[in-house]
């Protein structure tokens, strides 16, 4: 149980260090031999500690350091960029002493058991070492913070600096020194840069993706995230209300605002809620099978295109998201092109594509819960790296067409009133699209009851990963900013699968889209802006992500009549 305490207690420490309490020798000593014992590939221990006690080298090493941060800095957005400036990042100078842990790949000769074919074995069990020297350094009472965010110019210029040969690598730099005391989290935890993923997230029975503890039944992950899924909390939306009645402004003044703060308030279950910051674009692409019948001029590599677009950085969403300092991610769920993996794109492929939906069904019953799986795991992961606000976006030549017919299959609606122009077709490829709904609205028998075979029969991947991402984000109790039609399709599945899940939705834009209005009217969400937009990618819901904010920020920074002291008419 002590070992357990230990592991548990083991902290990445980045501030409170006390410099002037020099690290004992013989306590160094015992560390640096638990790290010697660590398991390594082959038996090769390829590792090497390279002590640095000296200020002057410190001093070097910490120049570096906020170069690289710097460079960090540069490359986040700038919601990110601001969270990161109030991180305490490195103990460079606050410790007595840098522990540097290296690797060199060539120990153990060419013959070395477990490296055949896979030479950056050494590379990984390295981090064997740095563990034990953690968890030694946590039992002899120091703290030890690692600092990792050297690029390949910034490795090569510590290596230069520590006379490292060229074939010699850093692992790791630790910065070791007593502390004042031990958080009782992690500090980028407590910070709120990132939340610990919980364990039933990362343990998978005999295949990936079958998710089960130990002595536990393989869990169904829609259904574990419906069933976390709850109302606005009424007691904060309460609150909210009450808060605002009592703020330097006259009663009602915000408008609409005020209602979104309420709604924020519900969903967060407190008042004032969270700044929704950072937020995160999650772009989910995929193909559809229904292009063959040409309801749409585009051609469908634009698709693939328009992803390599957003990952260059140069669409409207991106374009968007450097104004509001938003993350773009792209999420591949069903591209019928390869992609290359590059940073940005999420490859969480389930299908090249969907079928015809006008000639069978568009997915297999398996592909759109795989699909929809995509999107909660998505939201969790954008939730657990510190992000506070969720926006969809999608990309998918043919996409309307499908979203027409959710519409139409949930709320009801004639192809004729939920079918747009969509990429701005004419009037004869309208009436064509219009016709190719109708018979796949007839070709389908579904229960509209029943969210995967709504997908199944009709829906994009795109739309599946949606309606996944809504109930992730509900689950977790984050805002979700819907964007424009396809969003809208998505949230209704969303609905069918777990009603409360609109709670936690908030509706950016009206789009010029006709099944956009009839989606909203049915779930009962009236959009922040109507600027005419139909371009999908998250743009419109973007545009009202400072609307969202400065609700947020409202309740929660504008003083109340008696803390101002300001009189109230009604007093």
């Amino acid at each position: 149980m002590n070992f357990y305490e230990v592991l548990h207690s083991r902290r990445d420490v980045r501030s409170g260090f006390r410099p002037e309490v020099p690290v004992d020798d013989a306590a160094l000593l015992r560390v640096l031999e638990a790290a010697h014992a660590a398991p390594s590939v082959g038996f090769s221990q390829p590792w090497d500690f390279v002590i640095v006690r000296s200020p002057r080298t410190r001093r070097q090493v910490a120049d570096l350091v906020a170069r690289q941060r710097a460079a960090y800095a540069a490359s986040l957005p700038r919601a990110r960029a601001s969270a990161f400036e109030a991180l305490k990042v490195e103990a460079v100078l606050d410790t007595p002493v840098n522990v540097v842990v290296t690797v060199d790949p060539t120990r153990g000769g060419r013959h070395t058991l477990g490296r055949f074919g896979r030479p950056e074995m050494a590379a990984h069990s390295v981090a064997g070492a740095v563990q034990n020297l953690w968890l030694a350094a946590r039992a002899e009472g120091l703290g030890v913070g690692w600092v990792s965010f050297f690029d390949d110019d910034g490795l090569a210029a510590l290596g230069a600096l520590l006379g490292l040969p060229e074939h010699v690598e850093v692992v790791a730099y630790l910065c070791v020194g007593h502390v004042r005391e031990f958080a009782a989290e992690p500090e980028l935890a407590s910070a709120g840069w990132a939340q610990r993923r919980p364990l039933g997230w990362a343990v998978h029975s005999e295949r990936y993706g079958s998710r089960a503890l130990p002595g536990e039944v393989a869990m169904d992950l829609i259904d574990e995230t419906v069933a976390a899924i709850r109302p606005a909390a009424a007691e904060a939306m309460a609150d909210a209300r009450d808060r605002l009645d009592r703020m330097t402004k006259p009663r009602g003044s915000l408008g609409r605002v005020e209602d979104l703060a309420v709604r924020l308030a519900g969903i967060a279950g407190e008042c004032p809620p969270p700044v929704p910051e950072p937020a995160a674009v999650a772009v989910f692409a995929g193909d559809h099978g229904v292009h063959a019948q040409g309801v749409t001029p585009w051609p469908q590599e634009v698709t693939a295109q328009m992803v390599g677009n957003f990952l260059a950085g140069g669409a409207v969403v991106n374009a968007f998201a450097r104004q509001l300092g938003a993350e773009v991610q792209v999420v591949d769920v069903g591209v019928a092109a390869p992609l290359d993996p590059v940073p940005g794109l999420l490859p969480r492929r389930v299908a090249s594509g969907t079928a015809d939906l006008s000639a069978g069904p568009a997915l297999t019953r398996e592909q759109a819960r795989r699909a929809v799986e995509v999107g909660i795991e998505v939201a969790r992961d954008l939730v657990a790296a510190g992000n506070r606000c969720l926006i969809t976006g999608d990309m998918g030549i043919a996409n309307t067409t499908a979203a027409a017919l959710l519409i139409c299959a949930v709320t009801g609606a004639t192809p004729e009133e939920a079918t747009g122009r969509g990429t701005g077709i004419d009037d004869a490829t309208l009436v064509h699209k219009t016709e190719v709904v109708r018979r796949a609205l007839a070709l389908h028998a579904v229960d509209p009851a029943d969210g995967l075979g709504l997908l199944a029969a009709f829906g994009g991947l795109e739309h599946a990963g949606l309606a996944g991402f809504v109930l992730g984000g509900a689950a977790l109790r984050v805002p979700v900013l819907l964007d424009g039609v396809n969003a809208g399709a998505a949230a209704l599945v969303a609905s069918v699968l777990a009603p409360d899940a609109i709670s936690c939705c908030v509706p950016g834009h009206r789009s010029a889209e006709p099944g956009h209005r009839i989606a909203m009217a049915h779930l009962g969400l009236d959009p922040l802006l109507d600027l005419g937009m139909r371009l999908g990618e998250g743009t419109g819901a973007l545009l009202a992500l400072p609307v969202v904010q400065g609700a947020a920020r409202a309740l929660a920074d504008v003083a109340t009549f008696d803390a101002a002291g300001v009189a109230d008419k009604d007093a």
